[in-house]
């Protein structure tokens, strides 16, 4: 009888290393390996996965997460002895995929750490145990390396042949179904003395076909360094007429091999499948097998043969773990729960990923080519200014030029700093959001750095044919012209940072919809919402543009003092926006601020004068707070919702009919989270509203079966009037879903609004969520979302993980920047706390590692009473209820050291 139970991963160290028994027996599961300049890997318990550098380049057959069960193209490594066995030390025959969970089975453990994968599959039929380690070394080399370790278990000595299997791709991922044969014709395979090399001859594109200059390749030795006898490096003749990956012809059979090195063969699909000598093995003997799949461009690969020596191999191994281990050694925690300690490990290790994968290249991440958007970008930064701060200042200007002077912005940023694209399919769209998000990353970044004049730095602006916010075409311009707004003496025109914010929060101030919320246009933070381009409208974020302006105008005036600064030069353009500077409108007139709009975006084209205006930062303070007041007190006014059932919260949008979305509806309560989470983080809520808010999430949108709150109740039916995510099924991604990025976002304006015990609900529960095994069956971090059953899904790739961070970080442990001031704030729940009632965080802040121990009496985190620094008391002072620490302070110490502040509560 089958046994199907599945088992759960456990922690084995504080390195947090995990390890899960059976984990085959378990769909879906992947595991990233990479490196900060090289290759982009996915690898399952089965060896399956992919291998690619970008788009274009892809040296295993691209997968999508349902092809890692289904299909045959993966790491294939494959055992024939004298007894007439052929054993997949990957699992993938037909015997032993027939034999899973029974006693004549394989018995699998998988074991993994940062980054690293290794799998142990032992079969006592069969007589053989086999170990094979994964990794993507430390650095910019493009390869992924493969150690193979086979024992014999049995009584007896033992004659195999081993043979390794492993399909090369070599092209493009457009390829997998677009000429997929045609561009096997392209394939021109090299043998050499330790593997097999595919270099097309071009690069095929219907546009335009190039050159190619990539090599593709699969070496391999003994890890006593033999040279492999031979191989087998057309797929058609290692499989066999009529055969298949998961029996091929030429390990079942034992075939002879059909090249040996020096050969050439051209216009075949290939497969780096090679054949190495025969081995006799005595009871308890071992044998090792280096395996090296890269992609360059030397048309040999002989520079990767270096890792085919034992030595060379396994001190890679150990340099890899080591940097992992300091790159997220930047932030840790250290609380009265163990697990969650290790857990929040992998979720640091999550922006990482997510800076060299962006949004593709997983399994479940089989959308787009490439790159991260927009809105990821500055997202990603957040976590970046906590783990990795040294030059985000650098990449935080260089990202300000994407900024049209629109308001818009282009939507994917290119490979290299600085690059940007309008659109990623040749659709340009406007998601109305875009343009508040630089600002929460800015704020961020001052607070941590106290870099005021970061504000007054000059950068370009994005330009190209999409005008007026993508809603009309400019037939003048081309790419001749260059991607910079232009002056009318033809020099591209640079604004401060400052002017490039007020740009992207003035002009949604002003395009409004009926109902005087700012327009919806393509979409929102949720891009299922793409369906109410003209009339829809999106108060979720018109709260969050408001509280912004608030903000703006607060810094900007601080900043102003720190460096002696009163006034700043605008654009000229921009005085149309800074309107009460002048005669001023009626904000309750939608045909007054469409009309102002229009006005500044016939302005600035096709041009800009290119001169500037000196105006008071007093003044655009002003401005900038009647703006913010108005929308928050808008909000309060016309979108606060009461239901039948005596429930109250806010309404978040308004369809493409202009009929308002959330409330009472035949087809039941209707409520979405975002519209909850930014009049929270923004203020606009007041305290009582606060209050009604959390009683409403908590009765219609939270489940504990799906670990926290759902983004949205079921509206009952397709919205063609409001976005696709209604077409999708209730409880899946964007429609319902226990979506963690909102969830989290959701956590932290809970805490910036006091609300303690509700926010560490939040995100207790996506922990412990995640932790559930036989629920969410995902390795440790967060995934995108949980689906109606609970299961995790896209894991990796997420915005939430940042966001857990921020939010550990400078609301829970409180430990925060206030313009460079560092704050101490708690708000920890008892559970947090260890016997000796302490817990810690260690984090960067004034270019010093501190490690930050609070000390309780008894209860929750309560205020700050005393600070010390390796003993000594330090000079701090109590604001607003907050304990700071200014930056003078913090610099003084040494800075190549970790210093221990202990600070105790009462």
């Amino acid at each position: 009888m089958k046994d199907k139970t599945p088992t759960a991963w456990k922690f084995v160290n504080a390195d947090a290393e995990f390890t899960v028994r059976n984990p085959e027996r378990t769909s879906y599961l992947y595991f990233p390996l990479t490196n900060d300049g090289g290759l982009k890997s996915s690898v399952t318990p089965e060896l399956q996965g992919d291998a690619k550098v970008d788009q274009n380049r892809f040296l295993l057959t691209p997968v999508s997460v349902e092809d890692l069960h289904h299909s045959s193209y993966g790491r294939n490594f494959w055992l024939h002895d004298d007894c007439g066995n052929t054993w997949s030390v990957n699992g993938r025959s037909p015997a032993q995929r027939q034999a899973v969970g029974t006693d004549s089975g394989d018995v699998v453990t998988l074991d993994a750490g940062f980054l690293w994968h290794r799998v142990n599959r032992e079969n006592k039929s069969i007589g053989f145990r086999a170990e094979v380690t994964s990794f993507v070394p430390a650095g910019c080399s493009p390869v992924e390396l493969m150690k193979v370790r086979i024992i014999n278990i049995g009584d007896s000595s033992r004659r195999v042949i081993p043979t390794a299997a492993i399909p090369i791709f070599g092209r493009s991922a457009d390829n997998l179904r677009d000429h997929r044969h045609v561009t096997s014709l392209l394939h021109r395979i090299y043998t050499t003395q330790r593997g097999i090399v595919v270099r097309p001859t071009l690069s095929f594109d219907e546009r335009g076909h190039r050159l190619n200059k990539t090599s593709y390749g699969v070496c391999g030795a003994d890890a006593d360094g033999s040279l492999p006898v031979g191989y087998f490096p057309i797929l058609h003749d290692f499989t066999g007429e009529g055969g298949c990956l998961d029996w091929p012809a030429a390990v079942v059979e034992n075939l002879p091999v059909t090249a040996v090195a020096d050969r050439y063969f051209e216009g075949y699909e290939a497969v780096g499948a090679i054949r190495f000598a025969e081995k006799v093995l005595a009871p308890g003997e071992t044998a090792e097998y280096l395996l090296v799949l890269g992609v360059g461009e030397s048309e040999y690969h002989r520079e990767d043969w270096e890792y085919l020596d034992s030595a060379a191999f396994d001190e890679s191994f150990t340099n890899t773990k080591k940097h992992w281990r300091e790159k997220l050694g930047t932030l840790n925690i250290s609380t009265g729960n163990v697990d969650f300690d290790r857990w929040f490990k992998w979720v640091t290790l999550q922006p990482v990923l997510r800076r060299i994968y962006g949004c593709s290249f997983l399994p479940y991440h089989d959308y787009g080519r490439g790159g991260r958007g927009w809105r990821d970008l500055w997202q990603d930064c957040l976590a970046l200014l906590l783990m990795e701060p040294d030059g985000v200042g650098e990449l935080l200007l260089s990202n300000f030029a994407g900024v049209r002077m629109d308001g818009s912005n282009a939507t994917i940023i290119g490979e290299k700093s600085g690059e940007f694209l309008a659109d990623r399919n040749c659709i340009a769209r406007v998601w109305m959001d875009h343009g508040s998000w630089p600002w929460l990353t800015t704020r961020l970044y001052i607070d941590q750095t106290g870099d005021c004049e970061f504000l007054f730095k000059d950068q370009v602006y994005f330009r190209d044919c999409h005008i007026k916010r993508c809603r009309e075409k400019d037939e003048r311009w081309d790419l001749t012209q260059g991607v910079r707004h232009r002056t009318k003496s033809d020099k591209a025109y640079q604004g401060t940072v400052v002017e490039h914010l007020l740009i992207q929060h003035l002009t949604a101030f002003y395009n409004v919809g009926k109902h005087n919320n700012i327009l919806l246009e393509g979409a929102d933070w949720n891009d299922g919402l793409d369906m109410a381009r003209d009339q829809g409208e999106s108060v979720t974020f018109s709260a969050m543009y408001g509280g912004n302006l608030l903000e703006i105008a607060d810094i900007l005036e601080i900043a102003g003092e720190r460096i002696g600064k009163t006034t700043i030069e605008l654009g000229q353009e921009l005085a149309i926006l800074l309107d009460t500077t002048g005669s001023g409108i009626n904000y309750e007139s939608v045909t007054a601020k469409r009309e102002l709009l229009n006005t500044y975006m016939n302005s600035i084209l096709p041009v800009v004068s290119g001169r500037k205006v000196e105006v008071t930062i007093a003044e655009v303070a002003a401005d900038l707070r009647r703006k913010g007041e108005w929308v928050l007190a808008h909000i309060r006014k016309k979108e606060w919702i009461r239901n039948s059932e005596g429930f109250s919260w806010f309404n978040g949008y308004y369809d493409d009919g202009g009929n308002r979305l959330e409330g009472d509806h035949q087809n039941g309560v209707r409520m979405t989270l975002p519209g909850q989470v930014f009049t929270l983080l923004s203020g606009t809520a007041t305290d009582e509203q606060v209050s009604g808010v959390v009683d409403s999430v908590n009765r219609y949108l939270w489940d504990d079966a799906v670990g926290g709150c759902r983004l949205n109740t079921d509206f009952g039916e397709v919205l063609m009037d409001m976005g696709r995510c209604y077409g999708f099924a209730f409880g899946h991604k964007e429609n319902g879903a226990m979506f963690c990025h909102m969830a989290v976002m959701y956590a932290y304006a809970l805490f910036a609004r006091k609300r303690t015990e509700e926010g560490w609900k939040v995100l207790s529960g996506i922990h412990r969520q995640s932790m559930d095994f036989e629920k969410s069956r995902i390795f440790p971090g967060i995934p995108e979302y949980f689906d109606a059953r609970g299961r995790g899904m896209y894991s990796y790739l997420t915005g939430s993980a940042s966001w857990y961070l921020l939010t550990m970080r400078n609301q829970v442990f409180g430990v925060r920047g206030c313009v460079g001031d560092l704050v101490l704030d708690p708000q920890m729940p008892a559970e947090l706390f260890d016997e000796a009632g302490e817990a810690c965080v260690e984090t960067c802040f004034a270019d010093r590692q501190l490690r930050i121990i609070y000390c309780r009496k008894s209860g929750d985190a309560g205020k700050v009473s005393r600070v010390s620094v390796s003993g000594k008391d330090v000079d701090w002072e109590m604001a607003e209820g907050e304990a700071v620490i200014v930056r003078s302070v913090l610099e003084s110490l040494q800075a190549d050291a970790v210093h221990e502040i202990r600070v105790e509560l009462n």
